[in-house]
């Protein structure tokens, strides 16, 4: 049996930043074989340059310099899969990037995502809402073009009360708003449906849920203010969106949590996600 695919996804809050505190010594020995990269805010050659020689790197940054902008680094070439994304006015530019990887004969599409922040009550939560709905018209035809599709990538929206520590504080505050989180009710299953997670909804599958079960978190980012880190008072916003046939190849679910604050080289942590094709 060959060894499991490893995928890893995190929110690099900006990857010159995070190279100069330390991520090329977390991803040196870990073994990744796809790495999808959240908030890159760096050029294609800045980014390429960091990464090294052995990775091949697809990347598409925002529109605005300094902004947003996904990744996906492999050892092995990809093809790249560009698909319209939202309305014509919607500007996706480095939130939304496919492609698909031949892993010993075996296709899988793997996307990383960068779901706006938003911020209740402003036109940032309109724009949140314009991505999310053209996540939801763009994951059904995912799954038909690929019964192997993964999505992983900060979604900015923690989908139950196990996934924040402090919800009740939370639930009018963009995130956690419940119109936000029923979205996540279509992709996966509403919580206490039958099917939840296992085929309701669109079907696909919180992997990060699923491995851990009914539990808090694992919280995937922390607020830099106070002692959140400190005292896990976390959010799980990153996720691994799997469609059944790729989430039962599931064998290893880790949150990379840093062993201290000061060791942090982003706000959040790494996803990484062994998948036994």
């Amino acid at each position: 049996m060959s060894r499991p695919l490893r995928i890893a996804s995190v929110n690099v809050n900006g990857v010159r930043a995070a190279y100069r505190k330390g991520m090329g010594e977390w991803l040196a020995p870990r073994g990744v074989d796809i790495l999808a990269l959240q908030e890159v805010r760096a050029e294609t050659d800045d980014l390429a340059a960091l990464l090294g020689e052995e990775w091949d790197v697809l990347h598409d940054p925002a529109t605005a310099k300094g902004r947003a902008g996904v990744a996906l680094a492999s050892r092995r070439k990809a093809e790249i899969h560009r698909v319209t994304f939202g309305p014509d006015d919607f500007d996706s530019a480095g939130r939304w990037l496919e492609a698909d990887y031949d892993v010993d004969g075996a296709i899988v599409t793997v996307v990383s995502t960068y779901v706006n922040s938003g911020e209740a009550d402003t036109p940032k939560q309109v724009e949140k809402y314009k991505f999310l709905d053209a996540m939801a018209e763009r994951l059904p035809k995912l799954a038909e073009h690929n019964p192997l599709a993964l999505v992983v990538g900060d979604l900015n929206v923690g989908h139950r009360t196990l996934d924040i520590k402090n919800w009740k504080g939370n639930v009018k505050r963009a995130g956690f708003l419940p119109d936000e989180r029923v979205y996540f009710d279509r992709f996966l299953g509403a919580e206490g449906e039958e099917g939840y997670n296992a085929g309701a909804g669109f079907g696909w599958v919180d992997v990060g849920r699923r491995i851990a079960g009914e539990v808090p978190g694992p919280y995937t980012w922390w607020s830099q203010r106070g002692q959140a880190f400190d005292t896990d008072t976390g959010w799980r916003i990153d996720y691994h969106l799997a469609t059944p046939a790729l989430a039962e190849k599931v064998v290893s679910y880790t949150v990379d949590r840093a062993a201290a604050y000061d060791e942090r080289w982003s706000d959040h942590a790494p996803v990484v996600v062994d998948y036994q094709l």
